[in-house]
């Protein structure tokens, strides 16, 4: 790899660090290549993505971004898993973890917040923007639906009392 080449990899990582929800560092040494593509194929599903870099230019990338506190968990072979959204990251490279134990978390950054392992498994087991914008949906939506039952309600009362004088009056 070329300077040019170098530079372009740091300026893409640091343009990725910038935009990511979230950053994930892990350790791979022992994952196969078939393991590596499973990997990233759920990752890139989830809307994240999986780069092994090395550590020199991924720390020269994180200069400058809000996840620079980072910096130190670049040591021996590393990957970085980021994603726009907070969440998908992390809970992908959990379950890969729990699969896998050669896949070990080392920590992470969110914003300006580094993560130990402990962090990344804790903001793993939230819902994604996705679940938390459906279930705001849902509840918006939940009020709306009672507002139109109560309306409804009386309508279907005056017309069951008026079907049972009917009933009344045909037996009488």
């Amino acid at each position: 790899m070329d300077r040019a080449e170098k530079r372009e990899l740091v300026a893409g990582l640091n343009d990725a660090f910038k935009g990511a929800g979230s950053v994930i560092v892990a350790h791979y040494a022992g994952i196969t290549v078939a393991q590596m593509n499973d990997l990233r194929t759920k990752m890139r599903a989830a809307g994240g993505t999986v780069k092994v870099a090395k550590n020199r230019l991924a720390r020269i990338a994180l200069q400058g971004t809000e996840s620079e506190s980072i910096i130190e968990l670049f040591k021996g072979q590393t990957l970085i898993a980021y994603s726009d959204d907070p969440v998908a990251a992390p809970k992908v490279a959990s379950e890969f973890a729990k699969g896998n134990d050669k896949l070990v978390i080392l920590g992470g950054a969110m914003g300006k917040t580094s993560l130990d392992a402990d962090g990344v498994k804790a903001l793993a087991s939230l819902p994604s923007l996705d679940e938390l914008r459906a279930r705001l949906v849902g509840m918006i939506s939940t009020p709306a639906t009672r507002i139109a039952q109560v309306v409804n309600a009386p309508a279907g009362n005056v017309v069951r009392v008026i079907g049972a004088y009917a009933r009344k009056d045909e037996a009488a």
